[in-house]
């Protein structure tokens, strides 16, 4: 067993992921309405079809580090509470975060779809494999 503080860094890495792509929101919306390309109103439900497509990517990449990552919270929280982490788990869970951090990227820069999903999809089967390493070390199987 490693110290079972180490999981906490990826945790922390994820966090500020998550607030760098917040800080970025008001960035784009000031941007959007003072260039014109956008009003205050049209931001009043969420976002309109008006807004700009960089200020509706980052709200919506920001949306979705609010999604899934969540199940990577409680895994890496389970982890520290039952001082069950091991090497595996601490690669696992940099691993989730390299990938969401590339997803984000791609999703902000070049937002290829196909792309998009692939390392997305690592993202997810990555944290499934975190899931199950350890639900099956703490279950004892």
């Amino acid at each position: 067993m490693l110290e079972k503080h180490l999981i906490l860094w990826p945790v922390a890495a994820m966090a500020a992921l998550t607030f760098i792509v917040l800080n970025l929101m008001p960035f784009a919306r000031v941007i959007a309405v003072r260039t014109g390309k956008a009003r205050v109103s049209d931001f009043k439900y969420g976002e309109a079809e008006s807004v700009p497509e960089t200020a509706r990517l980052i709200n919506r990449n920001y949306m979705n580090l609010l999604e899934l990552p969540v199940l990577f919270y409680v895994v890496c929280l389970i982890l520290f509470a039952d001082d069950a982490v091991t090497q595996i788990e601490l690669i696992l869970a940099w691993l989730f975060v390299g990938f969401r951090a590339a997803h984000t990227v791609l999703h902000l820069t070049i937002n290829h779809v196909l792309v998009r999903l692939s390392v997305f999809a690592l993202a997810v089967i990555t944290l499934l494999a975190l899931w199950i390493v350890t639900f099956w070390r703490i279950a004892g199987l």
